[in-house]
């Protein structure tokens, strides 16, 4: 049966924008996974870090056959042939991919929550999720994307809109 996901990417290394494209190129083109939409992309301030890039960030729907934890795999995976290291907890990276939301599931497990434990509280997600689906229910807080984006309070989390960018989904 096919579910739902939403993917969170980001690149603050490198050609950020390149990154992303590649990245959404390399999950359509996996056998199971096929992307439904795309968020627009955005320039944002890396959060509770110093001394980093700005991100280019977006968020992709996806339709898949796989199971949460397949689909796990699969990312990393893409991050690792995208030249991702992984030494630090939020260190500067090529690219990063995280599932946002799983159908309607809540996964608690070691290495792997969903609905993503930080998303609510993170604009440079809120801003494309709610472009993206701005009446979808969080699974776990029982708000729409748009509503959740709306209270988040700015705090520094500067969210600027590139658009929409010709090959992208």
């Amino acid at each position: 049966m096919r579910k739902s996901a939403y993917i969170g990417i980001g690149s603050n290394l490198g050609d950020k924008l390149n990154n992303c494209l590649k990245a959404v190129g390399f999950i359509d083109t996996t056998p199971g996974l096929s992307v439904e939409a795309q968020s627009d992309f955005y320039r944002t301030r890396p959060v509770l870090v110093e001394g980093q890039g700005w991100y280019v960030n977006a968020v992709i729907s996806i339709s898949t056959e796989m199971s949460a934890h397949d689909l796990l795999r699969r990312l990393l995976a893409i991050e690792a042939v995208m030249g991702r290291e992984r030494k630090r907890k939020w260190d500067a990276r090529t690219i990063d991919l995280d599932i946002l939301l799983f159908g309607s599931e809540r996964i608690d497990e070691e290495g792997l929550t969903v609905p993503h434990s930080l998303m609510h509280l993170r604009r440079f997600v809120l801003v494309p999720m709610a472009q993206l689906a701005p009446d979808l229910i969080h699974p776990a807080l029982g708000k729409t994307m748009y509503r959740l984006n709306e209270d988040l309070p700015e705090d520094d989390q500067t969210v600027i809109r590139m658009g929409r960018i010709d090959g992208a989904f």
